[in-house]
């Protein structure tokens, strides 16, 4: 007779994760199980086979060791040999969120990720110097925008990503980006850049100072001009409000908002490549540009730069400002601002009661040089560590975001409303024209000097416009 006990081997693991509470990933520990196993013994006895006896038998039960991804660290196998990956790209909140998430990948082994962030205007020359360089690229992950992307890929400066992001879509959920920033990213069919941040410019306010003046939260620029007209009497403030024009390109970046409004596009040139921004609605745009800054900032405004018109709402230096969303959530951190949960957000104010929110559709990527020494592979997959749910969800207080399931779960800020209904009902991005790059320069070379009164709105526009076709004449970019 034979008799064979039940084996029954059970291994349980017991583990708990809480993604949004960043909870430290539970260990998961291989154990060798021993059980016990009856194994029949044949004893021969006199001649007879009879079985009798038990034996207890060792088995080992091999156990596979569970996985447990941790969606805040940078979840990235350590390479070969070390290897190090530079980024630059400038400073406000949600990069600087960003910066820190791309330098977790330095903990993995033989892995070194630093992040070089500058005021915008430093790290646009340093990313022009390295990209036109011959040779190897000094950094691994550029910060590029719509506009940038259609200049650096028009001058073959940029990797395409379009193979990494099949390879990559399923496990980085690449679809879950919405549509329109890959179309932003791309040039001539092809992706230049991994979307992180949606931007545009609105209304900041003292709530408190209106209410005080009995004024309405500002729907147009004049109103924005009437308001200011109130608000000079006020003796705690510096200045009622302002825009940024404290360099050519700041010229040229509120003109694009003002044009768009007037025009329904920030499309400054026609189909032909021809001039468009010194027609009828350029001209307005810049009277209207210089009637802000008669009635609102005077000379004193005119030096204000974007990160000095941000100080002067947290420190009440400032009644209103027309400023990037990205820096909206500095309003509320207590280690920045002094008047927390008191600054309010609309929309762009329009240049005309009937005109669209002067606030284009910016965003935000990360780009990977043309030329480069570390495996493009691995930069795309440092980036997407950093772009990825977990990260985006905490990003969204700081900014706009690209990933649709944040949108959907209601992340975001309290600046979020007024951004979005700027997007929406605002004249659009920017296109990907790369002979716009030639036309902002000239517009930024010229329009300061109507603020000095050296040229008129039209002089200064004509000859902007002249520069423009000079130029682009030279690079092809017309007949």
């Amino acid at each position: 007779m034979k008799r064979l006990a039940t084996l029954v081997l059970a291994v349980a693991v017991l583990f708990s994760f809480v993604a949004a509470c960043a909870a430290p990933t539970p260990e998961v520990v291989e154990k060798e199980v021993i059980v016990e196993k009856e194994v029949p013994v044949t004893v021969e006895v006199e001649k007879e086979v009879v079985v009798e006896k038990k034996v207890v038998e060792t088995v080992e039960v091999e156990v596979t060791r569970e996985v447990i991804v941790d969606p805040t660290a940078c979840n990235l196998e350590p390479p070969e040999s070390p290897i190090r990956i530079d980024m630059i790209g400038w400073t406000f909140p949600v990069t600087e969120f960003y910066a820190e998430e791309l330098e977790k990948c330095s903990k993995v082994a033989n892995l070194e990720v630093n992040a070089q962030l500058l005021d915008s205007g430093s790290a646009g020359e340093q990313q022009d110097l390295a990209l036109a360089a011959v040779g190897k690229s000094p950094f691994e992950i550029f910060h590029t925008t719509e506009n940038s992307i259609a200049e650096y890929a028009s001058q073959g400066w940029l990797f395409p990503l379009n193979d990494l992001i099949e390879e990559y879509r399923e496990e980085y959920d690449l679809d879950d980006i919405i549509g329109t920033y890959w179309e932003m990213a791309t040039y001539e069919g092809k992706i230049y850049g991994i979307p992180l941040i949606g931007n545009t410019k609105h209304l900041f306010y003292r709530p408190d100072l209106l209410e005080k003046y009995g004024l309405d939260v500002p729907e147009t620029y004049d109103d924005v001009i009437a308001a200011c007209e109130v608000l000079k009497q006020e003796d705690s403030i510096d200045l009622p409000f302002t825009i940024n024009l404290h360099a050519g390109w700041a010229w040229n970046g509120e003109f694009t908002d003002f044009y768009g409004s007037f025009r329904g596009n920030n499309l400054l040139l026609n189909e032909d490549n021809t001039p468009a921004f010194n027609g009828p609605e350029g001209l307005a745009a810049v009277e209207k540009l210089l009637e802000v800054v008669d009635a609102c900032m005077g000379e004193e405004g005119l030096t204000y730069s974007i990160d000095d018109s941000e100080i002067g709402m947290e420190t009440g230096g400032l009644a209103m400002v027309q400023t990037w969303a990205s820096r909206a959530a500095n309003m509320d951190d207590p280690d920045k601002s002094e008047f927390v949960g008191g600054i309010g957000f609309a929309p762009a104010p329009r240049a005309c009661p009937d005109c669209p929110h002067a606030g284009g559709t910016w965003a935000d990527f990360y780009s990977i040089p043309a030329r480069w020494e570390v495996d493009p592979d691995l930069i795309f997959r440092v980036i997407m560590e950093a772009a990825d749910l977990q990260s985006q969800m905490e990003a969204a207080e700081l900014s706009i975001v690209t990933r649709g399931t944040v949108v959907e779960r209601g992340a975001g800020g309290r600046y979020l409303e007024a951004a979005l209904e700027t997007i929406a009902n605002g004249p659009g991005g920017m296109g990907k024209n790369p002979a716009r790059v030639i036309a902002t320069t000239a517009i930024g070379n010229w329009l300061p000097l109507t603020a000095t009164g050296e040229l008129t709105p039209q002089e200064a526009l004509d000859a902007a416009a002249e520069e423009y076709i000079r130029e682009a004449t030279a690079q092809g970019y017309l007949d």
